[in-house]
């Protein structure tokens, strides 16, 4: 006791403990930093995206539309925007500006509708959110912007802020869109800044739709928009890995000569990329449309099934059904001279999700498939398999020759025959593959191979290359109409809802070329903690107690024993 209060009347030590405070606060005020203690990682930024923030050499704005009177879910959704903003501006050193802002806000009525129209043909989507003020007044309907817009320079890109799936509840769905945050905002600010564009070629020459093809309008305005992209005919042109950093493939519909697939290997033997979009068999709507009968699908016979078993999977010679599917208007009857049309699942159509938890389909919305047949994983050494997209719980294949119907369920049995699940449509190869023609090329041949491309013939690949295998060309292509065009990629006639074939595509595309691995971000996932609602209504009155009535009993509790230690003391 006498030590402390020697300690207290000594000005020295007195002095000494005010500088230290006074380091503390002027440290605090240069540095920032913070622990996260979640177990996902939830306010930590990914690597790739400090990279991104950090090269920044100019100013970007960033522009987020969510805010004013929002619902509680939103509020928390815009909450976060603007935490995860502040933490890219800290990163940014400057050349990050942000605000949050209402459009069109003390604008006339005629005025303000105009800027909502500009935004939403920029692509920014609206929603009407139910808002109760205070508890029992009835809710009211406003029109809120959850998005943003990120400019640099003369250039912007949208950022939808909202994500989720088909189904899924508004609690789910914001949770959804919380944890896709990072990667919205850091992947449209790493494509605006991009000094060097990848270049995708478009593979032609053996019967894929081609412009002025309205079915691949989405997937060409798209690619063009993000990488410099072009059309490549491999029955001429040479195909440089050092140039090409990745090849599409597309619904070819005839048959790969020797050549051509020597090409496509000694471009992936010298580190280039490929997404195989190929449907093995022939399957499509307008004919059975057109016939309004059954027919047979039958192989293509595109002569790719050793180049793709070399590399690791098979696409088998099947059409794959899921009771898990989009709809398709089908004539049930006549009324008069008049066909009566319902739209009725469809099993040719599944949606596909993804099985695992790889970035490029992760916290992805079901993606749209068209007469898909399966695929299989094969032995190949070194190589490594991830399946992106799968089927559901309720699946069966129909093998070759597979009669197609548009009644193709038509009894309790049908139904008892969906028995298979998760049956792969897409797979990610990645690893350093083997030639197929390896130990099969005579000496003449590799030195004319050599003096066409300038590269010489190898047996193995020199470095790790990615290739995607998709059992389903439409999934890239998009249904056009006679009154609306080309819609976009996933989305169906008379349906007002986009499946995330797009998103698919464009992740899968930017995993294979994007050095920066941005992609990445998409892989945080955020646990959703909520409270049982059932117990909270059971058990509401015990814990307001516990919160509000226990505290009181406490502090009251705390002070009538402090004031009978006080009487026993001074009555001693």
């Amino acid at each position: 006791m006498k030590v402390l209060e020697k300690i207290l009347k000594n000005k020295l030590w007195w002095l000494w403990l005010s500088l230290f405070f006074i380091f503390v606060i002027y440290l605090a005020s240069i540095t920032h930093f913070r622990i996260d203690l979640t177990k996902e990682k939830r306010f930590s930024l990914s690597g790739s995206t400090k990279r991104v923030l950090t090269n920044l050499d100019e100013p970007v704005q960033i522009d987020v539309y969510l805010t004013g009177e929002l619902s509680a879910g939103f509020k928390k959704l815009s909450v976060a925007s603007e935490e995860l903003l502040s933490e890219f501006k800290e990163y940014g050193k400057g050349n990050i500006q942000y605000r949050f802002i209402r459009p069109g806000e003390g604008l006339p009525d005629s005025l303000r509708y105009e800027v909502y129209d500009s935004l939403v043909r920029m692509g920014v989507h609206t929603f009407n959110n139910q808002v109760t003020a205070k508890d029992g007044e009835e809710k009211t309907e406003r029109l809120i912007f959850p998005a943003a817009t990120v400019i640099y320079g003369d250039r912007k890109i949208p950022v939808d802020l909202m994500s989720g799936k088909s189904g899924m509840d508004e609690e789910t769905s914001l949770n959804y869109s919380e944890a896709l945050l990072e990667f919205k905002f850091a992947d449209a600010i790493d494509k605006l800044t991009k000094k060097e564009f990848p270049i995708i070629a478009y593979a032609a020459g053996n019967g894929e739709p081609l412009p002025p093809n309205g079915t691949i309008k989405d997937l060409f305005v798209n690619m063009s928009a993000n990488y410099r992209f072009g059309v490549l005919d491999l029955t001429t042109a040479r195909l440089d890995a050092d140039t090409v950093n990745a090849l599409l493939i597309v619904k070819p519909s005839q048959p790969f000569t020797e050549t051509e697939k020597l090409k496509i290997d000694q471009y992936v033997m010298h580190g280039g990329n490929v997404i195989w979009f190929v449907d093995k068999l022939y399957a499509e709507m307008d004919s059975l449309l057109r016939a309004q009968a059954d027919f047979v699908a039958f192989d293509k016979n595109l002569d790719l099934d050793d180049i793709l078993f070399k590399y690791g999977v098979r696409i088998n010679s099947d059409l794959l059904q899921d009771l898990k599917c989009a709809k398709q208007p089908i004539v049930v009857g006549q009324m008069g001279n008049q066909p009566q049309i319902e739209r009725l699942p469809f099993p040719y159509y599944p949606l596909l999700s993804s099985p695992s938890t790889h970035p490029i389909s992760k916290n992805l919305d079901d993606v749209l498939s068209i007469f898909p047949g399966s695929v299989d994983t094969v032995k190949a050494a070194g190589i490594k398999k991830t399946i992106l997209l799968a089927s559901d719980t309720n699946s069966r294949t129909l093998t070759t020759p597979a009669i197609v119907s548009l009644q193709t369920v038509k009894s309790e049995e049908d139904l008892r025959n969906f028995t298979k699940s998760y049956l792969p449509v897409a797979v990610l190869l990645e690893g350093k593959f083997t030639s197929l023609f390896a130990n099969r090329l005579t000496t003449a041949l590799r030195d004319s191979l050599s003096a066409f491309s300038g590269k010489p013939f190898l047996p193995t690949a020199s470095k790790e290359g990615k290739q995607i295998v998709v059992s389903d060309g439409d999934i890239v292509t998009n249904a056009v109409t006679e009154g609306e065009g080309a819609l976009p990629m996933g989305m169906q006639q008379y349906e007002n809802y986009q499946f995330a074939n797009r998103e698919f595509v464009m992740n899968a595309v930017d995993y294979l070329v994007n050095p920066t691995g941005v992609l990445e971000t998409r892989g945080k996932d955020f646990t959703l903690r909520l409270l049982d609602k059932n117990k909270i209504l059971a058990q509401k009155t015990m814990w307001q107690f516990v919160n509000i009535g226990l505290p009181v009993l406490l502090v009251l509790l705390f002070g009538w024993l402090y004031q009978m230690k006080r009487k026993k003391d001074f009555a001693a």
